[in-house]
């Protein structure tokens, strides 16, 4: 049997399935390049994507030539890939398989392949990898089961009809275990993996995870049911929101921004980071997508748990948190080369302890959002909220990092602009009743900070609001607030022609200026501006840039954080929670504003 060849595959070739806990990105091939085990953030047991060595993956495809055409099956996170030979037609269904009451206490990967006609001959091989070279595999043979580990990692191999080959514990490359089978019209063949971390091993019974399958499409089918959106784009909505319930990290509520870490920004490398954290920021959208969807279970664990953690890590407010609440962060290098050779390849994020204003704004818009849809806020909450808003008429004259997590520590103005809302949300808050303090105060202070905006913050030279004071410099993460309320007349109108201008690449945008010699366009911000040209009321060029947008994703409908502008490429971690709630929101803000006559047809 041959090895597969070491991933380079494009980034947008990659389509994830995932139980709550953790994710896998399936390639084109079949082949799985990504699984952290037995949670999300891991150290991956299989990592091709950036290890092509020593990293580990799961092939499974035809031994001859092929064509291949997936999907997902409609309304879930199950994927489909239909493999075409000149002898026949397979279909392989892969699914990270669920419990009769919920996530299952074990990671399950189940692999099914129905032949549809003719005859297919496949091949699959599982090859544990090293943890980015922090452990060694090895194979175990108990009673006729096949067990696989690798540090305090434990999975199992068990199967029906997938014709194992005897496992090959000391084989050159490494540990491995493979197979072949031929399908024929009717024929179902089955590979199981389960995995635990640091406890017993489960051996699953394969017929019961044939029928776990089944049971996790009906399952995703019925939250599917409960998600509640009528509009334009309703098929990319749903698409971005069924991504978006990957990234859930179920045991704790709390949200990752994406499923995988140093996925590089550009081809020099060096921008590339792990971004298998809870950012504050993503956590904002996305409750207010999640509320104005009727998902009412995710939203409130999405907010206590963040409140919570908030809390318990005060009483600064930190710009993001691990997925179990903690604030370590650390970075750690790995000797791998990353994708294509582009590294360095890392775990942690050093964003964490920076001074970003705008996280303000962040917190209280989820509050805000969760209040303003007939919730009520707790006492400790009250206070905590109180505080915060006291800490903000402070601290919004400091300088900080801005939203671009940058080195240069300047006045930033879409930073000015978090603390206006921040304190807005607050005055809306304390008005309701749902927070103590002094409401005069942060509406007075509120004021101060529009005046410097006004003063400091606007170009006349450049006819928009500039980055940061004294600079023509363009920053398009002030698009944000257009929704957020700040401006929604001809001074963010201009803004936007500016930005346009100077940062787009068709309906593509760069995060601010100069950074096109640096990386690719930047997801989010075009759907921001899509969203912001609804909100000055330029509706037809809104829809227009939405209609275009929503082709951007890849065959699956899924988005990394950056696409190249000359080929429509992936670039950065995927999928990445920001780009889909960028589309979301904006999807969200173009139905709710744009004339009804405009949307026909959408």
């Amino acid at each position: 049997m041959h090895d597969t060849p070491a991933s380079a595959d494009p980034l947008s070739s990659y389509a994830p399935i995932g139980d709550g806990r953790t994710v896998a990105l399936i390639g084109m091939r079949g082949q799985i390049d990504w699984m952290p085990l037995p949670n999300l953030d891991s150290h991956p047991v299989f990592a091709r994507l950036l290890d092509a060595e020593t990293g580990g993956a799961i092939d499974l495809h035809p031994t001859g030539e092929y064509e291949v055409k997936r999907r997902y099956i409609p309304r879930t996170n199950v994927l489909e890939t239909t493999f075409t030979t000149a002898a026949g037609k397979a279909r392989l269904t892969d699914a990270m398989v669920t419990g009769v009451a919920g996530r299952l206490p074990w990671a399950e990967l189940a692999r099914r392949v129905d032949g549809i006609e003719g005859e297919v001959d496949f091949e699959w091989v599982i090859r544990p990898g090293t943890q980015l070279q922090t452990a060694s595999p090895w194979i175990e043979d108990i009673d006729g089961a096949c067990v696989m580990r690798v540090g305090e990692i434990s999975f199992a191999i068990v199967g029906r009809n997938h014709g194992r080959d005897d496992p090959e514990p000391g084989s050159a490359s490494s540990p491995r275990i493979q197979g072949r089978f031929t399908t024929s019209t009717d024929s179902r063949h089955l590979i199981v993996l389960a995995a635990t971390d640091d406890e017993p091993l489960h051996l699953p019974d394969p017929d019961n995870v044939d029928r776990g399958i089944d049971r996790t499409i009906d399952g995703w089918r019925t939250w599917s049911k409960e998600f509640s959106y009528e509009g334009p784009w309703a098929r990319d909505v749903q698409r971005s929101a069924l991504a978006l319930k990957l990234l859930v990290y179920s045991p704790t509520g709390s949200m990752a921004a994406a499923a995988t870490t140093s996925l590089p920004e550009n081809p020099r490398g060096g921008k590339n980071w792990d971004y298998r954290f809870a950012w504050v920021r993503d956590l904002a959208y996305a409750s207010h997508a999640l509320i104005l969807f009727g998902l009412r279970e995710e939203t409130h664990a999405a907010i206590s748990w963040l409140l919570r953690t908030i809390r318990e890590n005060g009483p600064d407010l930190h710009v993001m948190y691990t997925l179990r609440g903690g604030t370590s962060t650390d970075v750690q290098t790995f000797d791998v080369e990353g994708w294509r050779g582009i590294g360095p390849v890392v775990t942690g994020n050093p964003a964490q302890g920076q001074l970003q204003l705008g996280v303000y704004g962040d917190l209280f818009a989820i509050c805000r959002t969760y209040v303003d849809s007939g919730n009520v806020l707790d006492v400790a909450t009250g206070r905590m909220l109180a505080d915060t808003a006291d800490r903000v008429c402070d601290l919004w004259r400091n300088p900080d990092s801005g939203m671009w997590e940058l080195p240069e520590i300047r006045h930033y103005t879409s930073s000015k602009m978090g603390c206006w809302q921040a304190l807005n949300d607050a005055v809306a808050l304390a008005e309701s009743g749902q927070i103590p303090g002094s409401a005069a105060r942060w509406a007075s202070e509120r004021e101060r900070i529009r005046q410097w905006i006004e003063e400091n913050g606007w170009s006349e030279e450049a006819q928009a609001y500039v980055m940061f004071p004294g600079s023509t410099d363009l920053d398009a993460s002030v698009l944000l607030h257009g929704p957020s309320g700040y401006d929604r007349g001809e001074r963010m109108s201009s803004t936007i022609d500016a930005i346009t201008r100077d940062l787009g690449a068709g309906n593509l945008l760069y995060r601010y200026s100069g950074v096109d010699q640096e990386e690719h366009t930047f997801v989010a911000c075009a759907f921001w501006r899509a969203a912001t040209l609804a909100c000055v009321g330029r509706h037809d060029e809104a829809i227009a840039a939405m209609d275009d947008l929503v082709t951007r994703g890849n065959d699956v409908g899924i988005y990394a954080e950056m696409i190249d502008e000359s080929d429509g490429e992936s670039w950065g971690n995927l999928p990445q929670a920001l780009s889909h709630l960028a589309l979301v929101t904006a999807a969200l803000t173009i139905r709710d504003l744009a004339p009804a006559k405009k949307l026909e047809g959408h």
